[in-house]
């Protein structure tokens, strides 16, 4: 009897899998009748028009390509913008596990354009290293800013990433002891929760400080300066992944909060001017610096992209005529290797000098004309590794800034969807649905263990190379490959010009 019962229900089951199915095959059939019409009668495609159905293959692989060659075809350092080697190194930094490696380098160090550091035979012993010393930010400013961080984060707007992003930096960045760049998007009250120090950007656009007409507004920037945690001001002149154009926030994104800190219409495309409506001149930057410094009290600075480098003379000859107190309290050097959310691909791929060439441009620039211990240069660009971090420092950097480090150390996977509001990670989206995956308290703590992590492996090289201390790390430290495999030392290659102007003496209560 229960054998009888089995077999009867087995057969119903298979009559109604039987029947499903035959109903699935139906609709499968008239589904790719259906895509063959619409193919053959489309007009915007011409794979599919001429090869229906089977055309849609392509753009799916298309799609599929990117994941397939990050995950599974390339190797470890083949990869652009980051490749496979680095972004684990980080991850692993993030995470604070074990970033040891074994059996041999996968970095081809024959290849043109490596960088070789030269250690020394006798190397500072552990005991001997010392913490990085306090460097000091806008002597003339009337709230000089002091810090000892060598590693920050740099300019990153809210709107470009999300709440969640933004507090997980903030709060990383206070336990880390470093500071945190706003970008151009405006001072959220996400940058001040977590506590850190904040460096505030002024972009072309003059987001959160600017007036119904677009101009500076002297009343909101002061507003913005009064916090306490705010302690420098930086004047963005370009941006490395994007020189002669300025921020591009899709209208997607563009929610009411973020309109609303940066004065302008919820739902629409958020595009700055490609350079300061106010500055025309290295005058009129020297009298825009002038003023923000006085209206702040805090040191001011600019973050520029170098392209061509005659207004870097015609700048030196201008402070030199004022005075030393009219300089610019650091330079921003950002190479055009730079990212960015949203760029035009013909300024992201070809326009500006890479950080290899910038950086000893603006160096050397400011030791001809007298400026280099007035001036403090921070480098940006790709400096998310140790190595790139020490190369920077022996090329003249007083302190280095990334982003998309820390975007890695919060989980950022390289999905390339940041301009999308599709970002898988939750850090470039304002998906409530995609933000839930990033927890600002466990990412704060991945950001401060990067922080610490590549600060103590700079410091390993430093010390290979026989100095205490990364900032004494210097040209001669170091080597570049050329294209017939031999390496020449730094120093050679971008040898320090001798000091030919010097600033005149500041008038009396000036300073």
């Amino acid at each position: 009897m229960l054998w009888s019962e089995i077999s009867t229900i087995t057969h119903r089951f298979l009559d109604i899998a039987s029947t499903l199915l035959v109903f699935c095959i139906g609709l499968a059939i008239l589904a790719l009748l259906w895509m063959y019409v619409v193919d053959r009668n489309q007009t915007k495609q011409t794979i599919r028009r001429n090869f229906p159905v089977i055309g849609r293959f392509r753009y799916l692989f298309e799609h599929l390509g990117e994941f397939f060659r990050q995950y599974f075809f390339a190797m470890d350092r083949e990869e652009l913008p980051f490749n496979r080697a680095q972004r684990v190194w980080v991850y692993r930094a993030a995470k604070n596990v074990d970033n040891t490696v074994a059996f041999g380098s996968t970095r081809n160090i024959h290849e043109r354009g490596n960088i070789v550091f030269l250690n020394c035979p006798y190397p500072t012993l552990d005991e001997d290293a010392v913490e990085p010393a306090p460097l000091t930010f806008g002597p003339y400013a009337r709230q000089p800013y002091t810090t000892s961080s060598v590693i920050n984060i740099s300019g990153m707007s809210f709107g470009a990433i999300s709440r969640p992003a933004v507090l997980a930096l903030s709060r990383g960045a206070k336990m880390a002891g470093c500071w945190m760049n706003t970008g151009e998007g405006g001072l959220s009250p996400y940058h001040l929760e977590g506590g850190c120090d904040i460096v505030f950007q002024i972009g072309t656009a003059k987001y959160g400080v600017r007036d119904l007409d677009g101009q500076l507004s002297e009343d909101k920037l002061r507003a913005v300066a009064a916090h306490p945690q705010v302690r420098m001001i930086e004047i963005k002149l370009s941006q490395g992944a994007k020189p002669g154009k300025g921020g591009i926030l899709p209208g997607a994104k563009v929610t009411p909060e973020i309109a609303e800190i940066r004065g302008i219409a919820v739902g629409h495309d958020s595009i700055s001017p490609n350079r300061h409506k106010d500055i025309h001149s290295e005058a009129d930057l020297l009298d825009l610096i002038a003023r923000v410094r006085e209206i702040t009290g805090k040191p001011v600075g600019i973050k520029t992209v170098i392209g061509q480098s005659g207004w870097l003379d015609r700048l030196a000859t201008e402070i030199n005529a004022r005075g030393s107190a009219s300089a610019p309290d650091f330079i921003t050097v950002d190479g055009a290797e730079g990212g960015t959310g949203a760029a035009p691909q013909p300024l992201i791929d070809m326009v500006g000098l890479s950080l290899r060439e910038a950086l000893p441009v603006v160096v050397d620039k400011l030791v001809e004309y007298g400026l280099r211990e007035r001036v403090r240069v921070i480098a940006s660009g790709k400096l998310m590794v140790p190595g790139n971090v020490a190369w920077a420092l022996c090329l003249g950097a007083d302190v280095v800034v990334t982003a998309r480090g820390f975007m890695f150390a919060l989980g950022c996977i390289q999905a390339l969807q940041c301009n999308r509001n599709t970002c898988p990670t939750g850090i470039t989206t304002h998906d409530p649905r995609l933000q839930y995956g990033l927890d600002p308290a466990d990412k704060a703590v991945r950001v401060a263990s990067f922080h610490r992590n590549l600060t103590h492996e700079v410091g390993l090289i430093a010390h290979s190379c026989g100095v205490p201390s990364p900032r004494e790390l210097q040209r001669h430290h170091a080597r570049e490959v050329q294209d017939t495999g031999r390496s020449v030392p730094l120093d050679e290659l971008f040898p320090h010009p001798p000091v030919r102007f010097g600033p005149r003496a500041v008038p009396s209560g000036q300073d």
